[in-house]
């Protein structure tokens, strides 16, 4: 894209201004190395516009997935809410509390209020790794965390049991005489980075990662509304990972995960398409934030296509909930309003990056789970005057040709190749966590972050540094009620146990041993899809513990060890 002759000059040019004017600055300050760098065109000699950029929409997507804004809708990311206009009706906020019955309530409420559309379920910590509410050993956890169904689409945060929550959703929609094809959502089902980061896996690998090849199949076939999977980089960068092992371990989940399907039989153009991603993090690191969303796109696209040969170029989407943001490890206790700060640079950096303003946490988050109205208040604003009086949102991708960002982009993409060719030396994903090798890296960052914080190399405000008697704590008053009723998050176990054994004593449980007893032997043969096992079971009121009680039988439970 330069001229060579061009290149030349300039790199002439900055060989005298790197040996006369700036060696005099750094020698008037006493110092050999400056603090700050500057970028020119001979740090992106090789750019090519259309084979590293290309425009909005365009394969490889380094701009932008789409290549426009939907007209008259803007979706602002975590907030639940839709400005007015056509478009999708989208899940809300990540949330839930207390019983079933009170997290609908409260989903009713917001709906009301025009904040919510649709779930966008947590479920408590029993439910995740597969136990019922009346077992002994999730005691104190229950309930803790935490329409028509043909209207909207339901988001699930779950993982090792989420075929069961599937069933239970097709039976839920059969009752009602809605046809599963019509039905719409999103289930997390990322195992992998539960087992690398998150922790909260049941079985082993590999039969894990059967349960997500049956999610793709029968979905593939049965439920073509359906997303299969929302791949999670996330929780390994809050884990500890840098923003390219964040990427690199990502997309060899991503990779473990499309060979499933292709393994199954599917083509990759057939089912990738429901493969959505929750998002990467991040840090407050700006720039560098910003070059992760754009190497992300690349990368992942570039994955796709030449490593699995898609035809077809929505097939290459990464399709994330959020783009550029500050990571939740950023925000800190000490002095919480800064916070609020952090969220603001990351809302802008999502901006930068080819998405909305993503202004997330609430300040209040390392304060206890669940937010208040006034942070929540705060972040929507932020949203609104960043998109709508600042207007950074009304340019895609606006630091395209930059010559430190395109560098940067550059930069991250090559450190995550690098880190991909390592797990593929491994034997892919499965060995490598198997191996213990991805926990093992990411456990290395994670220790050289606390290593840097603690000895002040990387400055945190209020937490090691500007922290002495002359600094002011400031806080804010709360105006309106906590939005979850703390009486009922108390009694919710107790209703909840209570609720279990009068289904358990309604049903037919001859009806529900003998479903369970088919499961079995489905589940000992590695080529059954088990998704239609468990929705017979699950139809006549088996219940989650019972389910996960005989997989575990016949998978055995995961327990972490470093293999050699």
């Amino acid at each position: 894209m330069f001229d060579r002759k061009k290149l030349g000059e300039i790199e002439k040019k900055k060989k005298e201004w790197v040996e006369g004017t700036l060696k005099k600055s750094l020698e008037r300050f006493g110092v050999k190395e400056s603090p700050n760098q500057f970028y020119s065109p001979l740090d992106i000699k090789d750019y090519d516009f259309l084979a590293k950029e290309g425009f909005p929409g365009t394969y490889p997507f380094t701009a932008d997935i789409y290549p426009s804004a939907a007209p008259g809708s803007t979706h602002l990311p975590g907030s639940g809410h839709l400005m007015t206009g056509g478009g999708l009706v989208r899940a809300g906020q990540y949330s839930g509390y207390g019983t079933p019955e009170d997290t609908r309530d409260y989903y009713r409420g917001e709906i009301a209020r025009g904040r919510r559309q649709g779930p966008n379920q947590a479920f408590d910590v029993p439910s995740q790794i597969g136990y019922d509410s009346d077992n002994t050993l999730v005691r104190g956890e229950v309930g803790k965390v935490g329409m028509d169904l043909d209207k909207i689409a339901s988001n699930w945060t779950i993982n090792g049991p989420l075929n069961i929550i599937l069933a239970m959703y097709i039976a839920l929609a059969e009752k009602r005489g809605i046809p599963q094809e019509k039905l719409r959502g999103t289930p997390q089902n990322d195992i992998l980075k539960e087992f690398i980061a998150r922790g909260t896996y049941i079985f082993p690998v590999k039969p894990s990662m059967r349960m997500v090849r049956d999610t793709i199949v029968y979905c593939n076939e049965h439920m073509p509304l359906m997303n299969t999977i929302s791949i999670c980089g996330n929780h390994m960068r809050e884990q500890g990972a840098t923003a390219a092992q964040a990427l690199a371990f990502t997309i060899c989940n991503l990779i473990a995960y499309i060979q499933l399907g292709m393994d199954a039989g599917l083509d990759v153009d057939d089912f990738v398409t429901r493969f959505s991603a929750n998002h990467l993090s991040g840090s407050m690191d700006f720039f560098r934030e910003i070059a992760l969303q754009r190497a992300t796109r690349r990368l992942w696209a570039r994955t796709i296509k030449e490593r699995f040969g898609a035809k077809n170029q929505r097939t290459c989407l990464y399709r994330p909930a959020q783009w550029a943001r500050q990571g939740d490890y950023s925000c800190t206790v000490q002095r919480p309003l800064n916070n609020f700060t952090r969220a603001v640079i990351g809302g802008i950096a999502g901006a930068l990056s080819g998405g909305n303003p993503g202004v997330v946490p609430p300040y209040d988050e390392p304060l206890g789970l669940g937010w208040s109205r006034e942070a929540l208040q705060l972040n929507e604003d932020a949203r609104r005057i960043i998109q709508y009086e600042a207007r950074l949102c009304d340019v895609q991708d606006p630091l395209a040709g930059s010559y430190y960002v395109e560098s940067l982009t550059d930069e991250i993409e090559h450190e995550a190749e690098q880190i991909i060719a390592r797990v593929d030396a491994q034997g892919g994903t499965v060995a490598a966590i198997e191996k213990g090798f991805i926990q093992q890296e990411i456990a290395r960052s994670a220790y050289e972050y606390q290593r840097q914080v603690e000895n002040g190399e990387r400055v945190i405000v209020g937490v090691n540094a500007f922290t002495d008697e002359n600094e002011l704590e400031v806080l804010t008053n709360r105006l309106v009620p906590y939005p979850y009723d703390a009486a009922k998050r108390a009694q919710a176990e107790e209703r909840q146990i209570a609720n279990l054994a009068e289904v358990k004593r309604n049903r037919n449980n001859q009806t529900v041993k003998g479903t369970l007893k088919r499961l079995q032997m489905a589940a000992k043969d590695e080529t059954v899809n088990l998704i239609p096992p468990i929705l017979e079971a699950v139809r006549v009121y088996a219940s989650i513990g019972e389910i996960c009680g005989v997989l575990r039988d016949v998978f055995g439970e995961y327990h972490f060890q470093i293999r050699e």
